[in-house]
């Protein structure tokens, strides 16, 4: 069992989370009032031209809109989720802070559709990418997504220990 040389940062994870979550919920309630479901090209929000624009749209599946009308077991697979995280953070078995923390954001993110799933039966979408062709997402999913691509680079080119 590793043994953690500091006290966990819990209100810090919390917080993060929190920012994470109330940052997703509250561009997905103000995309739902201000861009049209499925807007046409002229209903767009540009952001950054010629790379991304917001727009509107409801995924009852995952990513890429794969297992369309999964909400149930989407939610099981959370609580599953979740309990895993506050498991390996309770029980220390997450050993270095870039574990942690990534799964901190990764459970944050999840949480962010997880909500959506639990509340609407589908996810609110609203990036769109310009120059190709790929899934319209959010910020929970960027939070999942940068989270899980971190701790596979992390995984297999860890930081180097700084020498006492």
């Amino acid at each position: 069992m590793a043994v953690a040389t500091k006290k966990d940062p819990v209100g810090l994870y919390i917080l993060a989370s929190g920012l994470v979550i109330g940052a997703d919920q509250a561009l997905k309630a103000w995309v739902s009032s201000h861009i049209p479901l499925n807007a046409a090209a002229w209903e767009q929000v540009p952001l950054i031209p010629g790379l991304v624009h917001m727009t509107h749209i409801h995924n009852s599946g995952v990513a890429f809109g794969m297992l369309q009308g999964g909400r149930w077991v989407f939610l099981v697979l959370l609580a599953a989720f979740a309990a895993l995280v506050v498991w390996a953070l309770a029980g220390r078995k997450l050993t270095a802070s870039w574990e942690r923390w990534l799964a901190v954001i990764a459970l944050a993110g999840a949480l962010g559709n997880g909500i959506d799933r639990l509340f609407h039966g589908y996810v609110v979408d609203m990036f769109e990418l310009e120059f190709m062709r790929f899934a319209v997402f959010n910020i929970a999913d960027m939070a999942i997504n940068v989270a899980c691509i971190a701790y596979v680079l992390l995984t297999f080119f860890p930081p180097k220990k700084k020498a006492k």
